[in-house]
């Protein structure tokens, strides 16, 4: 493999690490959002955490005036 080649793989591979990440912050951000509006409703925190899969420390950290 030539220098432009192995520069082009480790380019692609950048580019679809740098896509999962976004991915995954966007579904958790989507997770909180759900969680935050959750708790507004009055939903328990066992349920959300149950229908988000996030942790129950994550949940207590959400600010619910913003």
């Amino acid at each position: 493999m030539d220098e432009i080649s192995a520069f082009a793989q480790k380019f692609d591979d950048g580019v679809k690490v740098g896509h999962e990440k976004v991915r995954e912050e966007g579904e958790k951000r989507a997770k909180l959002a759900v969680a935050k509006t959750s708790l507004k409703a009055g939903v328990s925190v066992d349920v959300i955490v149950q229908i988000t899969g996030l942790s129950l420390d994550e949940i207590k950290q959400l600010d619910l005036h913003k």
